[in-house]
């Protein structure tokens, strides 16, 4: 059997077509069609490459190339393909992508905002790894504002309650009620910015990750809504 084979509802499914359920549903209805026959057994083998394949009356195609999507992460889902206890990001994509897509690193449960998902593993490790040092912004509530030489001390760098240390980082004023400041980290470590103010006595009450790289968080996404990337912004983050 050649390694493009596979079962039609297999092969709809990760086409996009719909679930494993949704395929039967048109396979049943005789929607489905392979080299002009129609096909009455999910389990009818194809050749994802050679047959011709249709779907009331469209022509489907495997889709060959990585996906990339941006999502506004909500508060109170976890950042994982699955997790026993708790929703994850992945409960508010649409079923046909939970099994093509992988969050970009991790936003902890009550962080918000910007998180990348793909099916490219070298554009995942790209950017989570430290050695290439991709700016992460978030924007950080704390419960008061910190003195100047306590955050000169985090954009130099400082150390951790465990003995760690930080890389340098940029820190800015917020222009948004909500939000005391904003900071540049170029690293992932655990629980990293909450951990930094942890080290000068602050504690972080909000965390919004708002870019990536040279791609910001789109202010047209509300809470758990996402979207593809365009050719122009996986360019430029790659």
């Amino acid at each position: 059997m050649s390694e493009s084979s596979m079962r039609i509802d297999k092969f709809l499914a990760n086409a996009n077509v719909g679930s494993r359920s949704d395929v039967k549903k048109l396979i049943k209805k005789k929607l489905v069609l392979v080299n002009e026959l129609v096909v009455s057994d999910a389990s009818f083998k194809v050749d994802a490459l050679t047959d011709e394949i249709q779907v009331n009356g469209k022509s489907i195609t495997l889709r060959t190339s990585p996906s990339y999507y941006v999502m506004n992460k909500r508060s109170g889902v976890v950042t994982a393909t699955k997790d026993r206890l708790h929703k994850t990001v992945m409960d508010d994509l649409h079923v046909d992508l939970r099994e093509q897509l992988f969050p970009v690193g991790r936003l902890d449960k009550d962080t918000e905002g910007l998180l990348l998902l793909t099916s490219d593993g070298d554009f995942a490790h790209r950017l989570t790894s430290p050695k290439h040092d991709v700016e992460k912004e978030y924007a950080v509530g704390l419960d008061a504002l910190p003195i100047k030489e306590d955050l000169l001390r985090i954009e130099d760098g400082l150390k951790l309650k465990d003995g760690s240390h930080t890389k340098p980082a940029k820190i800015t004023t917020s222009n948004h009620p909500d939000y005391t400041l904003h900071i540049t980290i170029t690293e992932g470590k655990y629980h990293q910015v909450k951990r930094m103010f942890g080290a000068i006595g602050h504690k972080v009450e909000r965390l919004k990750r708002v870019r990536i790289g040279s791609l910001s968080l789109d202010d047209h996404l509300a809470a758990g809504e996402y979207r593809e990337l365009t050719t122009e912004e996986i360019d430029q983050l790659k």
